[in-house]
């Protein structure tokens, strides 16, 4: 799944190719992208894209006619750029293709989506807080307001354990599973310790780990085109889709704790004091 740093980097890419051009036309090929019907997904056609946002894993199209095509690319979804689109119509059924985007110049995007879980999704809007998702994020990790205090003040009162505080949309904005992985081991904690009990020099190592991980990664994906992000991504992950590997730290072999329809992996000597965490649903807090 794209999360906040190749998010990030798909902003910065589509505001130097779309910003200044028209979008002549929005061809939904999958009806199970549309999320919206009114305005209907047609009405953004003919405006002129004036800014790019991006907010937590969502990405918005501002246009010169006061509507917003906003996009969350979920587990399967990617943007692939096209600098010249291929004539014709696309076919529905044909392939991972969801819906494509036009310009005036003929160049434009399509958005595909691997698999038989369809969750990608596009959204017409006025207003980015119509689209449910946007409305209920959490604040931004890498806004310039947060700071140490405000992750105090919003893992005070959580019970949960940290890889699910942090995977929270709607308690921070723009980290997933992958990159929740990665800031646990900076952190070097355990993601099943509970978020309310962290201690002052834990929380200042979270926070270190959390701003430095994102930061670096954002870096790392700087300037690249749309098609090379994905690989980035999978070569900055220290554990994240490593099991079996060697900690680039320690040297430790990455474990991996399973769920019903995602995973996790740490290191055991970085994170746990050398406990390897049950490989179960349920599994038992480490600390």
């Amino acid at each position: 799944m794209p999360e906040l740093p190749e998010v990030e980097a798909l902003r910065e890419f589509l505001t130097e190719n779309l910003v200044g051009h028209q979008a002549v036309r929005v061809l939904p090929v999958a009806i199970s992208v549309l999320k919206t019907y009114d305005p209907p997904v047609d009405a953004f056609e003919g405006s002129e894209v004036v800014a790019v946002h991006r907010h937590g894993k969502f990405l918005e199209i501002e246009g010169d006619r006061g509507l917003r095509f906003v996009t969350h690319l979920a587990r399967a979804g990617w943007l692939q750029w096209k600098d010249r689109l291929p004539d014709g119509l696309p076919r529905p059924g044909k392939g991972p293709l969801a819906l494509r985007v036009a310009l005036e110049t003929g160049a434009g995007f399509d958005l595909t989506e691997a698999g038989t879980q369809k969750k990608l999704a596009v959204y017409i809007v006025r207003d980015p807080a119509d689209v449910p998702g946007v409305a209920r994020l959490g604040p931004d990790p890498l806004a310039p307001g947060f700071d140490e205090d405000r992750l105090a003040a919003l893992l005070a009162d959580e019970r949960r354990q940290l890889k699910g505080a942090l995977r929270d949309q709607s308690l921070i904005a723009g980290v997933g599973n992958a990159y929740s992985d990665e800031i646990l081991h900076a952190a070097k904690m355990s993601p099943f310790k509970l978020a309310a009990s962290l201690t002052p020099e834990e929380l200042h190592r979270l926070y270190a780990a959390l701003r430095t991980t994102l930061t670096e990664a954002v870096e790392r994906s700087h300037g690249l085109a749309a098609g090379r992000l994905k690989a980035e991504k999978k070569s900055g992950l220290r554990v994240h889709g490593r099991t079996g590997e060697p900690c680039p730290v320690c040297g430790d072999t990455v474990r991996e704790v399973s769920f019903s329809d995602s995973s996790l992996q740490y290191c055991p000597t970085c994170q746990t004091g050398g406990k390897p965490l049950a490989d179960r649903r349920m599994s038992r807090l480490l600390r």
